[in-house]
């Protein structure tokens, strides 16, 4: 049995496994490597100070390589059971890349091994917490999720995922004894989740010929072809709805969500020393149908050598970052307060079911995000931006858009309203009395008096503006703040609180400079979760309280006006 000093040794054993697995398959990687990061994990760090030359290009993998859903309905193994299953829309394309990863890993020959040797094997992200640590963040949106979140891989788990892969295992008799867990559906799910990019494969890679060469006389797809252009519309109409990937589709790109051998062991920072591109030709990279790491600033600056080279995952709040890839970031611009109201709340008001009705044909939410930014050209903000009198244009042509009769002038609070006016109209159409409800029913009645006519949403809006103002509105959402950090600080404390945690936890890592061994990086990681939900519970709480002094200045200002 081998001691805990001997973990090191095998990491780095797998690691040049991995790194000579990549090169064999048409990989290279010039003035960097994949080492050991600080952190548990890998992360890339340059060799040398010209890294990536003039053009820039540290590593370059051939597509080939990426575990995109493609790849799996190609694979000889599990293909054929696969596109069956895609083609009677059992899996989607995510959960098809999830299947393959928890096959792969469980099968003793797999192709796959050396790079599935060096993935991470547990995760920062709140879904693997255990009970301490998910009580860390009780009272945010984050705890609720999370709850949710294993609830919904639990039972599709238990109803799907399981028998599935156990069926991909009996394709060879190598896997056929093997007992799948939910661990390792909780595995495939956080390694897809942290390591997949969108990935603009070009159309020419997808569909290598016409689709006359790719069908025979009866009309089916010929061996060693792509994917029919049936699989081709699920998987990029599913992929579309991401936020990167663009609405448009054309013949030169198909954007796919997939894994990148190589490429995904580069670390965020929003200060990223490099980005991805592909190379369908081959003509930078010198491998057709590529992907490639460039330095952002390539022959313009140097880059020391030991410097970890990041990409930038996106603007993304600590709360998302937390959820999905295990980490935060202190201090985070993108930051964003979550801010809703209870539906089963609403359902228990007088005349429920007609608020209901007109937040529906306002198209209104019943939530709102909150980004750190706003509070920039609020009350206690420092803005003065030109995106700031943007801003207030759009705002007063709102308003201009809401006069019924004229009678309720613009508030002079305008340009200091922080808050989305579209979840305003809902907390207006929630605050309603039964007067007021009335009253708008009555304008609404000037303009719907057709039996085939129904008022706009714009007419909607006017109406319950002009009869009810902001008042009630704005008081319902002083209350929501105020339940919102009743309900952190039950949980956990006071963001002061908070603060004395976090020069603790910093303290003691400072001095923490012994030998690492087994049990001293689970002490770590474990320390490295409570840290990241202090600092994001803290976050949240700080923007609670500053999104509720806004709303409370509000709040004054409108009574003013309303008297």
């Amino acid at each position: 049995m081998s001691s805990p000093a001997a973990a090191p040794s095998d990491d780095d054993a797998k690691l040049r496994c991995f790194l000579q697995w990549l090169q064999a398959n048409g990989a290279y990687l010039r003035g960097c490597t994949i080492r050991a990061c600080g952190r548990t994990g890998f992360g890339v760090y340059a060799t040398a100070v010209d890294a990536g030359g003039a053009d820039g290009v540290v590593m370059a993998v051939p597509l080939d390589l990426a575990v995109t859903p493609m790849r799996v309905l190609q694979d000889p193994l599990v293909g054929p059971r696969c596109r069956a299953l895609f083609e009677e829309g059992g899996v989607d394309d995510r959960l098809l890349v999830m299947l393959f990863l928890m096959a792969e890993r469980l099968r003793p020959t797999s192709l796959w091994k050396p790079y599935l040797d060096v993935l991470p094997s547990t995760f920062g992200s709140s879904v693997w917490f255990d009970d301490e640590e998910l009580a860390e963040v009780e009272g945010t949106t984050l705890h609720r999720a999370t709850i949710m979140q294993r609830k919904s891989l639990q039972k599709l788990f238990d109803d799907k995922v399981k028998g599935l892969v156990e069926e991909l295992l009996h394709v060879d008799e190598s896997g056929s004894s093997i007992e799948v867990r939910f661990e390792d559906f909780l595995w495939a799910n956080s390694i897809f989740w942290t390591r997949a990019l969108n990935i603009p494969l070009p159309h020419s890679y997808v569909f290598p010929g016409s689709l006359d060469e790719q069908q025979n006389s009866t009309g089916e797809v010929l061996s060693g072809s792509s994917l029919t252009n049936q699989q081709e519309t699920d998987i990029t109409t599913k992929n579309c709805s991401g936020d990167k990937i663009p609405e448009y589709r054309n013949t030169e790109s198909i954007w796919v969500e997939g894994l990148v051998p190589g490429i995904d062991f580069c670390n965020h920072n929003v200060k990223a020393l490099a980005t991805w591109e592909v190379d369908p030709e081959g003509n930078l990279t010198g491998i057709p149908a590529s992907m490639y790491l460039m330095l952002a600033q390539a022959g313009k600056s140097s880059v020391e050598t030991g410097t970890e080279i990041y990409i930038n995952y996106g603007n993304k709040g600590n709360e998302e970052l937390l959820y999905l890839y295990g980490f935060v970031v202190d201090n985070n611009p993108d930051d964003y307060l979550m801010v809703h109201y209870p539906v089963e709340a609403l359902r228990q008001l007088q005349s429920a079911d007609i608020k209901m009705k007109l937040i529906e044909m306002q198209k209104a939410e019943l939530r709102c995000l909150l980004p750190t930014s706003l509070l920039d050209r609020g009350f206690f903000g420092t803005s003065t931006s030109s995106g700031e009198d943007d801003d207030n244009k759009k705002n007063a042509s709102h308003f201009s858009s809401y006069s019924w009769s004229g009678q309720r002038k613009v508030p002079s609070y305008l340009k200091k309203n922080v808050f989305p006016q579209e979840f305003l109209s809902t907390l207006r159409t929630i605050a309603m009395q039964e007067h007021e409800l009335e009253q708008v029913a009555s304008l609404l009645g000037e303009v719907g008096s057709s039996e085939d006519s129904e008022p706009s949403d714009a007419e909607i809006k006017s109406a319950i503006w002009e009869v009810c103002g902001d008042h009630g509105a704005l008081g319902l959402l002083v209350d929501l703040l105020r339940v919102k950090m009743a309900e952190l600080e039950e949980g956990t404390g006071t963001e002061a609180s908070d603060g004395q945690l976090l020069e603790k936890f910093d303290s003691i890592d400072a001095e923490d400079s012994s030998s690492a061994t087994v049990e001293r990086n689970k002490a770590t990681k474990s320390r490295a979760n409570l840290r990241s939900c202090i600092v994001y519970r803290r976050g949240q709480k700080q923007l609670t309280m500053m999104f509720l002094r806004e709303a409370e200045r509000l709040l004054e200002l409108s009574a003013d006006e309303q008297t």
